[in-house]
């Protein structure tokens, strides 16, 4: 119910603000510096290398030669009959 008397009147309040955010994609390239860098180990591996030297070496006769050694057998043998 409002009062007859009275004229009707607006009271407009201050105005209220409303953000919208509204977010747009954009590209930003980002670099990421790579340096690759070769590192050369030296390691030790065995090869195994063999020096070979051949030597003749000639021994003197035996006393009395192949005969006088056949004549020792023989005596043993005869001496243990």
């Amino acid at each position: 119910m409002s009062c007859p008397k009275c004229p009707a009147s607006q009271v407009v309040d201050p105005p209220q603000v409303v953000y919208r955010d509204i977010y747009l994609p954009q590209v930003v390239e980002v670099i990421h510096p790579i340096e690759i860098v070769n590192r050369y180990h030296c390691v030790p591996v065995p090869k195994h290398c063999y020096a070979v030297t051949v030597r003749d070496e000639f021994c003197p006769p035996a006393i009395g030669g192949v005969a006088a050694v056949s004549q020792v057998r023989n005596a043993k043998r005869r001496g243990k009959k």
